[in-house]
């Protein structure tokens, strides 16, 4: 049977899709997670603090290996499953910052911290807005930032970062593709907004090296240089 050309060119785009939607799966499922990181993933799902995929869970155990990172600042906790993916890749007398506003976020995150192993001394937990936290502790002091918490004020956690790296380290935030909302010139959403500015933000800073990686929600780092 012979198609029109637009049954057949809607075939071929269905088929692209598909075969980007099974490429993106085969990314995220390429390193599962063991029962500690899907507990996590469970708990933080249920509270409403969804964490960064396996994928994106995946990329910051890569750069905290890479990095040989001993001191890291999390914003967001997302009930320890970043936390956990993060410690995994660094030092055993490295220590991870978390900060969070949500008291119960915290204590599931040191649930989940205790079933993968990790130490209570491996963790400082700090509750709190991250804007009130972020300005007391070290300046150059770090090896890695990650956020992953509000995102409207992701463009003031950009700025808090560059302070707080040492020269070489990195900063990264969880959900840049916002559920493929930042790619939508129409959206106008607060959320959305803030987080184009960071990407804007990050790609003119000529102290930074960009890269803006499409895995899970989208992961968008950057080194500091020296």
């Amino acid at each position: 049977m012979v198609f029109p050309a637009r049954a057949r060119r809607g075939s071929r785009e269905e088929a692209a899709i598909d075969a980007i939607q099974a490429t993106l799966a085969y990314v995220e499922e390429y390193l599962p997670e063991d029962e500690p990181l899907l507990e996590a993933r469970r708990r933080g799902t249920e509270v409403g603090a969804v964490p960064i995929g396996p994928a994106g869970g995946a990329a910051l155990r890569f750069l905290t290996t890479l990095l040989g990172a001993r001191n890291v600042v999390e914003v967001g906790s997302g009930c320890g499953a970043s936390g956990v993916w993060l410690m995994r890749g660094m030092p055993p007398d490295g220590v991870l910052t978390s900060v969070d506003i949500e008291p119960d976020h915290q204590r599931l995150a040191k649930q989940s911290y205790r079933e993968a192993g990790l130490g209570a001394f491996r963790t400082r937990m700090i509750i709190g807005p991250a804007l009130e936290v972020l300005p007391r502790l070290a300046d150059g002091g770090y090896d890695l930032v990650f956020c992953d918490a509000v995102k409207t004020e992701y463009p003031e956690y950009l700025t808090a970062a560059l302070r707080l790296l040492r020269p070489g380290g990195v900063v990264a935030f969880d959900n840049a593709l916002w559920d493929n909302r930042v790619a939508d010139r129409g959206n106008r959403e607060p959320a959305t907004e803030a987080i184009r500015e960071v990407h804007r933000m990050i790609r003119d800073d000529e102290r930074l090296v960009p890269l803006l990686v499409p895995v899970g929600d989208g992961l968008l780092c950057a080194v500091k240089r020296d």
